[in-house]
């Protein structure tokens, strides 16, 4: 295979990676045992745990787990939001030589009973009665699951077991082996399953990922030689932690040792971030859009001379951070504009996000350009990065010193990109999986034999050693004429023109020219049609023609960026926007094109008359 460009290979200048997630916990335990290792929300406050504290809890549930007959690299499920039970739970199986199994808390029963009996999970922890409601209409598909584990559910005392009671049980199996969950560490062996996370799939029947304790612990080692992030640094994660997103970000944590706090509720993001204060925040590009929409309309629905001011602000904002991006220096009567418009305006923008973030990270999919220069404007970085489930997530990251936005960063040391022939992007590291579990055919498709990982990503390296996506390879449509169109950097571009603007669909392919479905943020709608004295229900603004216009006036503005068979020539807007619960998005708020495109075909027939409009 043809390979074009090539990432770097340095490993220089990271530590050894631990020989399993179980002793990289133990290490950062002996390490700073006092230091906070975690906060979560307890009434109106929030509760302070340190590593010690947490290894205590953690080692109680390993105990249990052991007691209940959990035996190496046997999968262990975890259906629940993001919160520290999950956390402790998922170090409790990590200390015990399990693997855990993450399923999102928002999957249909018929999925969790794919996924568990897949995975032969035989004990699973589920967060509530809900959760245990799934596997009690599913025990007949799970004849190997042998007890659930509830966080906030109540106990049978047979089958479901609470928390508390587990915890019980190990205390007194270390009261009678001290050293029953110290044998288990010393047991486990770099190439062993640590994890085994299942693709949400925008298509298809999910697949098992096997990652090893050797690709977590190597991006630990790797992500802590990158230098960003210190001790002292406080993460706030909402992130969904059967995502791999959110475990890399753990994986980071127990190398490095800083304090995060974890709350998954993400209508409580914001409100938490002036209580915390964090220092760092990792996010899908969805959470960023919403928050530059809410500041963009609320500023502007203000009307008047504030108006006037943050759009004058902004302006000077994105000059300033124009120049940067060249290594250029404001002139002075532009250095004092920004130091006004950062006093009037973007001190106010960074202290709604705590006023302590250094940078903020954006990964899982693509993020607009627009809203990533307009953050740097009022002196927020988004420092973007690229992985997939497959290598372990992280496998770029954008550096301070050697950003580019429109790039997703260089690879972490240790890792070696190449593009082939074809433009798919190639990955080759200890991050990348073992394979798609009980899969060998869909293995052998994607996974050499020399180890090169093939992405389905289509990319490109830049004289800066960046790495740029320019779509997944089996979403290039092409046009009846073709032209080749990326559906996902236009659809990006949209989001951050329009600041109303949920999602966008492009579609075209084997059409003669591109359409376009479009929905709208539910609360951003509503700031803006105040302001503009417009009343009624989200579905009765979507259809309103002074919203219409707008809309119209953005995609306008969209077109002109785009080449010729790349304009979008009609668009329909939905009622209601995309959603995880309605099937539309997958948990990690990817949009699960497929299905729109199915779900919304006659609507997109309708805008395909036969008529050329190339």
């Amino acid at each position: 295979m043809a390979r074009t460009s090539t990432g770097t290979t340095d490993t220089s200048g990271y530590p050894t990676p631990s020989t399993s997630y179980a002793t990289m916990f133990m290490e950062r335990v002996a390490k700073t045992p006092d230091r906070e290792a975690f906060r979560r929300p307890v009434g109106s406050g929030w509760e302070s745990l340190t590593w010690e504290q947490t290894r205590q809890r953690s080692e109680l549930i390993a105990a249990g787990l052991l007691s209940l007959g959990l035996l190496p690299e046997q999968r262990v499920g975890l259906i629940s939001q993001t919160r520290l039970e999950w956390i402790l739970a998922d170090f409790g199986v990590m200390l015990g030589g399990g693997a855990t199994t993450t399923v999102y808390p928002s999957t249909e029963p018929d999925d969790v009973a794919f996924i568990l009996a897949n995975s032969e999970s035989t004990i699973v922890f589920a967060e509530d009665d809900d959760q245990v409601q799934k596997l009690r209409d599913q025990r007949a598909q799970l004849p190997a699951l042998n007890h659930v584990i509830t966080f906030d559910g109540a106990s049978d005392g047979d089958w479901v077991l609470t928390l508390d009671e587990v915890t019980a049980r190990g205390e007194k199996a270390l009261a009678d082996d001290a050293e029953l969950v110290s044998r288990a560490i010393a047991a486990i062996r770099p190439d062993q399953i640590a994890t085994l996370i299942y693709t949400s799939g925008t298509t298809g029947q999910p697949k098992g990922v096997e990652l090893l304790h050797s690709c977590w612990t190597y991006e630990g080692a790797s992500i802590s030689a990158i230098g960003l992030f210190g001790e002292d640094d406080v993460q706030y994660l909402w992130l969904p932690l059967s995502h791999s997103f959110g475990k890399v970000l753990l994986a980071a944590q127990l190398q490095i040792g800083f304090s995060t706090a974890v709350d998954g509720r993400i209508d409580r993001i914001v409100e938490n971030l002036a209580v915390v204060r964090p220092t760092l925040m990792a996010g899908a590009p969805r959470i960023f859009e919403k928050v530059y929409a809410r500041v963009d309309q609320t500023a502007r629905s203000e009307g008047g001379a504030k108006a006037k001011i943050f759009v004058w602000a902004c302006g000077v904002g994105r000059q300033v951070a124009t120049l940067k991006q060249q290594d250029r220096s404001p002139s002075p009567i532009l250095a004092l504009q920004h130091a006004i418009a950062d006093r009037l305006v973007f001190s106010k923008i960074r202290a709604r996000l705590g006023g302590n973030m250094r940078f903020m990270i954006s990964g899982s999919a693509a993020l607009s350009g627009e809203v990533a220069e307009w953050f740097y404007a009022a002196g927020l970085l988004i420092l973007e990065g690229y992985g997939l489930t497959e290598t372990s997530a992280g496998t770029t990251l954008n550096r301070p010193h050697n950003f580019r936005f429109g790039t997703v960063g260089e690879p972490f040391g240790g890792t070696e990109i190449q593009i082939a022939a074809d433009g798919e992007i190639m990955i080759k590291g200890p991050g990348v999986m073992r394979g798609y579990h009980e899969l060998p055919d869909q293995t052998e498709a994607v996974l050499s034999p020399d180890g090169w990982f093939a992405t389905g990503d289509i990319g490109e390296i830049d004289d800066g050693g960046r790495l740029k996506i320019t779509d997944r390879k089996k979403d290039l449509v092409k046009t009846s004429g073709g032209k080749y169109i990326a559906p996902s950097l236009i659809e990006a571009q949209f989001k951050g023109i329009c600041p109303i603007a949920s999602q966008m669909l492009v579609h075209a392919d084997r059409r003669n020219y591109a359409t376009a479905l479009i929905t709208l943020d539910p609360e951003a709608l509503p700031q803006w049609a105040t302001e503009h004295g417009l009343s009624g229900t989200n579905s009765q603004l979507a259809s309103a023609p002074a919203v219409r216009s707008y809309v119209e006036g953005c995609v306008t503005e969209l077109n002109g960026r785009l080449n010729r068979w790349e304009t979008i020539k009609d668009f329909r807007i939905l009622e209601e926007d995309f959603t995880v619960e309605s099937g539309e998005l997958t948990p990690s708020l990817k949009m699960k094109r497929k299905v729109v495109e199915t779900k919304y075909e006659e609507v997109l027939d309708s805008m395909y008359d036969g008529r050329s409009r190339g």
